[in-house]
């Protein structure tokens, strides 16, 4: 049943879907495995509201996310769907 809702999307829309989902690994992998398990539980912790967390812990959150090149990745994920045509 999950696939049902690919089938409905255009081929070229699931591989840029692909592709951005192997970029996202690709910066997940710039972390070691403890700072990765200590990132998810920050941004656990937080759900969404930073004042969750205390100044310090929002401070490695920022150290940590700064890690993954979140500019780099925006540039890389731009341009697998800048190709892509929105529908209206």
């Amino acid at each position: 049943m999950a696939l049902r809702p690919l089938k409905r999307l255009p081929f070229f829309r699931i591989l840029a879907i692909a592709q951005v989902a192997m970029l996202v690994g690709e910066h997940v992998r710039k972390l070691s495995p403890h700072e990765r398990r200590r990132l998810v539980a920050l941004v656990r912790k937080a759900r969404g509201r930073p004042g969750n967390l205390r100044p310090s812990e929002r401070e490695e959150l920022r150290s940590l996310v700064s890690r993954l090149e979140p500019g780099a990745f925006a540039r890389n994920a731009a341009s697998k769907v800048a190709p892509l045509k929105r529908r209206k």
